[in-house]
């Protein structure tokens, strides 16, 4: 990865809301270049706009608008889509240097007897297929862009690791990610491509809050409200990620709220 005809590019899926918005504002306030991917243009436009803001702080500029951040509003589980995802950051900013794959949905809370067969496809369609074709069309370009290389990081959650209770879509969805990562990580190699599967436990999101802020279901069959961290948190650690030399590859990395019921978990 190189830097040296500008800043270090990242795409972002997943851009609007949660993990993903906050480390679109966060890649943005450190000086990268971005690309804020996801369904809904709105929602993109604000990260983008408070992204260029905190970067003007920094840098002691003016303006709502930033020459390093793009929108892009994207379906990952379209092929064409993400394919033209890639090609429009390229045209924007000459090269891909990092991918967060980002964008994901929680799934139904159902156990493997009460999943339906449309709940499965419409939760893997996004967190698997979605993450494959994302990766795809950003490994290929990794691989074909001189110098070539690059990073991608793959939010897969703990739930890549263990499961909650009645989570059995989600938490087989964020399995597969584990597999993929390994598999990039290994087939990258010949490119100069590292993955990073980046593994967070109770992040502060929207859709945190409302999945355990009355209490979480656990093993034994109580609900107990857990300990939570600040979303910032792990923006940071996907920027430092990001920043990294490509000498240098992360295959996992986990982070969670202090004290929070996962080792051990039940």
């Amino acid at each position: 990865m190189s830097d040296a005809d500008g800043p270090r590019s990242v795409l972002v899926t997943g851009a609007g809301t949660g993990i993903g918005r906050a480390t679109a504002r966060a890649l943005l306030a450190a000086g990268f270049a971005v690309t804020l991917a996801g369904r809904r243009r709105g929602p993109l436009e604000e990260a983008a706009a408070v992204g260029a803001a905190l970067a003007d702080a920094r840098s002691g500029g003016v303006g709502a608008r930033h020459p390093n951040a793009l929108v892009v509003p994207c379906d990952v589980t379209d092929d064409a889509a993400v394919t033209a995802l890639v090609a429009a950051h390229v045209d924007r900013f000459g090269r891909l240097d990092v991918l967060v794959n980002n964008a994901g949905v929680p799934g139904p809370a159902a156990d493997v007897g009460e999943l339906t067969a449309e709940d499965w496809a419409a939760t893997f369609a996004v967190n698997t297929t979605g993450a494959v074709l994302v990766a795809g069309a950003a490994f290929r370009q990794m691989a074909a862009q001189r110098p070539a290389g690059g990073r991608i990081i793959n939010n897969g959650s703990i739930a890549a690791q263990s499961p909650r209770p009645r989570s059995v879509a989600y938490t087989t969805t964020k399995h597969a990610i584990a597999g993929l990562s390994k598999s990039i990580e290994l087939d990258g190699r010949a490119h100069g491509i590292s993955c990073t599967q980046l593994d967070v436990g109770n992040a502060r999101t929207e859709l945190l809050d409302g999945f355990v802020g009355e209490g979480a279901l656990q093993a034994d069959g109580r609900r107990i409200v857990e300990p939570t961290m600040d979303v910032g948190i792990v923006a940071g650690l996907i920027v430092h990620l990001a920043g990294l030399p490509a000498e240098a590859s992360v295959p996992q990395l986990t982070a969670t709220a202090a004290g929070m019921p996962f080792i051990a978990r039940g």
